[in-house]
């Protein structure tokens, strides 16, 4: 299969045995004595990635990669493991078994995979895969960064992992495109900006995703939010509340935005609209819309925007944008406020305060020639309830508030918060303490609604609960 002549699967394999042996037989060999020194796994030396690098050209040299990709993974593996072998032991390489082990699986990373990132991305434990050119990775575990020993074997390997994951959603990146959003298949948010505008090589970032989705109840487990609050969260889901998620980077929107959606009912047909999908509704009427950026000529752009206003003509019930950013803003609020409650979407601000500044912001840069006073009117009409994510300094993630949109009072918003996070001190390993506390809100403004649907039973008992577990 291996070879680059034509003939059959089996015909090709004897091929490639015959031209991997022969090309790195005309290799000079060195003497035993002075072989590589063994490789340790845990802290990879200069001489591993040199002997790596030099079994790899032999490799490619003798395989047909087009064949290659017409077989299953496993045995795609077992190929190359036997020509590996065959390398090793022709040179003349001081491997162990579990270094030739080691080095194959890097080998079938890079060939079949995403290379060095794969042991990283089939960890579950890893929120962030961060690659500063081809020798700097770094990753957060348990909100702490961390560097790694992973590096790449140049720039040019580097750049063609990073075009191998954007190629999969049809997209491209190169010095002509050297910016790029993409996603991985398990809907990983990846980024990529690359050479000339990355001065030290190509810069890949990739937000993981768990494969076990977190819900509500987890995140109860995990201190993120007192079980009161989560069982307020649910009704808020449940009864079309329209909800905008506000925190920094990283502080964990869309992790509650696909939590929250959870308690969307199953009849409801919902539309999401995201630079790269990363939601995963589990709901049976959902439709999955994702922009595009321009081609090579510079045309067939689709922005945010144009994919929210399409949505008011698909009769959506719900309409859940990834990420408020822009001019898109202004139509959320339209849809919001014309019949389809129950919409929610992200956008940066590390308050609900400033959240609803920043929409005035994004609907001011729209180009609306809109009085403040009619835009913070259409803002309060709209909004319902805004829900606060932070990460805080220890690296934990907490829901910090769940604060309702009255009205306004003159030219400024009223709001009530329902739900606060209060910072207590902090303990010997440098974590921090807090809780989680009720206002004292008994009949919080979604009342009505929640009766509507029958939940108001429901949402008296988590508000009372909390106002015990507050005295």
């Amino acid at each position: 299969m291996f070879g680059k002549r034509g003939g059959s699967v089996s015909a090709q394999v004897a091929v490639s045995r015959v031209a991997s042996v022969s090309a790195v037989s005309e290799a000079p060999k060195p003497p035993p004595a002075y072989g590589p020194p063994p490789i340790q796994a845990e802290r990879r030396s200069e001489t591993y990635f040199q002997t790596k690098s030099l079994i790899f050209g032999a490799l490619i040299e003798a395989i047909d990669l087009a064949a290659l990709s017409k077989l299953d993974p496993e045995s795609a593996r077992e190929e190359i493991r036997d020509i590996v072998h065959e390398i090793v032991t022709i040179k003349n390489l001081v491997l162990s078994i579990a270094e030739q082990e080691d080095l194959l699986d890097d080998i079938c990373n890079d060939v079949l995979g995403f290379g060095p990132l794969e042991p990283l991305l089939a960890r579950d434990d890893i929120a962030d895969i961060m690659v500063n050119g081809p020798t700097r990775c770094f990753i957060e575990v348990a909100g702490k960064i961390q560097l790694t020993n992973v590096r790449f074997r140049d720039a040019a390997q580097l750049m063609n992992i990073c075009q191998r994951i954007v190629s999969q959603v049809g997209r491209r990146v190169d010095e002509s495109s050297p910016i790029c959003d993409a996603r991985l298949l398990d809907g990983s948010r990846v980024n990529v900006i690359a050479p000339p505008l990355a001065i030290d090589g190509a810069a890949l970032t990739i937000r993981k995703f768990r494969k076990d989705k977190l819900t509500l109840d987890q995140l109860v487990k995990f201190g993120s939010i007192s079980p009161a609050g989560a069982e307020i969260l649910k009704i808020i889901g449940r009864v079309r509340c329209n909800v905008i998620i506000s925190g920094g980077t990283g502080s964990g929107k869309t992790t509650l935005l696909n939590c929250l959606t959870n308690y969307i009912d199953a009849d409801e047909r919902i539309i999401t609209c995201e630079d790269a999908a990363e939601l995963q509704l589990q709901q049976p009427h959902v439709v999955r819309l994702e922009t595009r950026p321009a081609n090579l000529e510079g045309v067939g752009q689709i922005t945010m925007r144009d994919l929210v206003k399409n949505c008011l003509r698909m009769r959506p019930e719900r309409i859940v944008v990834g990420e408020v950013r822009g001019q898109e803003a202004f139509d959320l609020l339209q849809a919001m406020n014309t019949g389809h409650d129950g919409s929610m979407g992200t956008l940066h601000a590390n308050s609900p305060r400033e959240a609803l500044s920043r929409i005035e912001s994004m609907i001011t840069m729209g180009g609306y020639a809109l009085p403040m006073k009619t835009i913070r009117e259409m803002v309060t009409t709209s909004v319902d309830v805004i829900i606060q994510a932070s990460r805080l300094r220890d690296g934990s993630r907490r829901i910090t508030h769940i604060t309702e949109v009255l009205g306004m009072e003159g030219d400024v918003v009223i709001t009530q918060d329902l739900f606060l996070y209060e910072i207590l001190g902090e303990d010997a390993q440098g974590k921090l303490m807090g809780r989680h506390r009720s206002t004292g809100i008994g009949r919080p403004r979604f009342w009505e609604r929640a009766r509507t649907y029958g939940e108001e039973a429901r949402l008296a008992a988590a508000l009372d609960i909390s106002e015990v577990a507050v005295a």
